[in-house]
């Protein structure tokens, strides 16, 4: 959760889903960017949109070992594309989202996050080729002449036939077709991506494995793939993409280069940025803003750009902790009544002192869930604690409290302690096995995370002398 102050309403917390999830924008085509972005742009422009994406990712990641790798990898791709004299630039992210996207304009970003969970320069070569593919096969200027042939067509229905009725037929017409187009768009993407891959002496078999990574960091999806979504499945991305391997190569003939992908990643930050906040198991301590406050037992917790979010493993008891948007001078009572949208039960609003911090709480009943919400002051930043549970699902009134009771103001001393996660590359002694390693990360549920960024199954074998990666402080 970074400082900007947001309004999120019942909506939000009844519908959250927890989970390790990672998305990739540039891999499943929904970047944070228009995909009718004009390919030339003046400079002054580009420099704008290059700094508003950058702070909206929080800022540059400082990883000199990996950006020397990675930028040695884009000019192998591009010496091997069909456009060698292509501009490209790539930019590290320091954001812990499993992402990648390019700009019409050659801009390349790759987040932190995805760097973690590639497991040799192949795999990171992969997303790159498959980034510079869209750039290469014009994507952006493709979508946007479909964008504007559509919405040409729905202004003739609606305004020159006056039919709005079937205006609105043939904008959702419009929508399958851009997300049909899309999803063309990411295979295309994907084939031609490895191809640049293996011409470029990369093993073309990392696309197959990073896209096997993806999908596992995609928690609490099927892979299955949506009539309306934008991008195609994982499993018919990765069945795909070992086609396309199998056409450039046989296994084992591409560099797949783990060693020195490893040692680039070695010192890298990992997971949450202490000055957003960073979740430390049930806890939540933000630096900056000077809170903290611990999760009932049970729960998971997720710190994004927006708020904490946090819930219980079978869904059924939820919370949302984040900085409300108030004006100067408004009291906690009118925090709850102006930020919430739906009816607070009579009766129920009360102010009190907790922890030496001026709170107030009130309760609102919805039909299929019931809700505790509260504002909490700490000298010039309301922030918001609302706790949700499924009816009939648990006490909702002791979790609150017990919740409620650990929210507190965190000390010059105790920030300043706290240290960000930073990547480790161990090598594998005997003895060593998959729990032994991953019981030395300093990681909310660390076997699953050291699994997931190795690449591994619960049963794999470790191997002696195999360099692994870790999360330390």
């Amino acid at each position: 959760m970074n400082d900007t102050r947001l309004k999120i309403g019942l909506r939000m917390i009844a519908l959250v889903a927890i989970g390790f999830v990672a998305g990739c924008a540039g891999l499943d085509g929904s970047g944070p960017l228009p995909p009718d972005a004009p390919r030339v742009v003046g400079l002054e422009r580009r420099d704008r949109d290059h700094e508003r994406l950058v702070a909206a990712f929080g800022g540059e990641a400082r990883a000199p070992q990996a950006q020397r790798l990675l930028s040695d990898i884009t000019r192998r791709l591009i010496e091997a594309s069909d456009r060698p004299d292509e501009s490209f630039q790539i930019t590290i992210l320091n954001s812990p989202a499993v992402n990648a996207f390019a700009l019409p304009n050659g801009r390349l970003y790759v987040t932190r996050g995805l760097l973690a969970l590639a497991n040799d320069t192949s795999e990171i070569a992969a997303v790159l080729s498959h980034e510079i593919a869209h750039v290469t096969l014009r994507h952006a200027s493709q979508r946007n002449e479909l964008q504007a042939r559509s919405t040409l067509i729905k202004r003739v229905t609606e305004n020159v036939l006056n039919d709005a009725e079937k205006a609105a037929v043939i904008q959702n017409q419009s929508r399958s077709t851009l997300a049909s187009f899309s999803r063309s768009q990411e295979l295309e993407a994907d084939q031609a991506g490895v191809k640049v891959l293996a011409r470029a002496g990369f093993d073309p078999y990392g696309a197959s494995r990073f896209l096997v990574a993806l999908g596992r960091s995609a928690t609490g999806s099927d892979g299955s793939a949506d009539m309306m979504a934008s991008h195609p499945s994982t499993r018919e991305r990765i069945t795909l993409a070992l086609q396309a391997a199998r056409r450039a190569s046989a296994p084992g003939v591409g560099e797949a280069g783990r060693v020195d992908y490893l040692s680039a990643l070695e010192g890298l930050a990992y997971g949450d940025d202490p000055a957003d906040g960073v979740v430390r198991g049930r806890r939540f301590i933000h630096s900056r803003l000077g809170v903290a406050f611990e999760a009932p037992e049970g729960f998971t917790l997720e710190n994004t750009s927006q708020a904490v979010l946090g819930a219980s493993a079978d869904g059924s008891r939820r919370l949302l902790f984040d900085a409300a948007d108030t004006p100067n001078g408004q009291s906690l009572e009118e925090v709850l009544r102006s930020t919430w949208n739906d009816t607070i039960e009579p009766g129920s609003l009360r102010t009190e002192t907790i922890n030496g911090l001026p709170v107030a709480s009130a309760l609102s009943i919805g039909k299929e869930w019931s809700f505790r919400l509260s504002a909490i002051r700490i000298g010039n930043t309301t922030f918001r604690l609302i706790m949700a549970v499924r009816t009939g699902a648990g006490d909702l009134e002791g979790i609150f409290q017990r919740t409620l009771a650990t929210v507190r103001q965190v000390t010059a001393e105790e920030a300043r302690d706290i240290k960000p996660l930073r990547i480790e590359i161990v090598t594998a002694t005997e003895g060593d096995t998959v729990q032994s390693l991953a019981a030395r990360m300093a990681v909310d549920r660390p076997l699953d995370r050291f699994l997931l960024i190795n690449g591994m199954d619960r049963n794999d074998p470790i191997k002696v002398g195999q360099r692994y990666k870790i999360a330390i402080e």
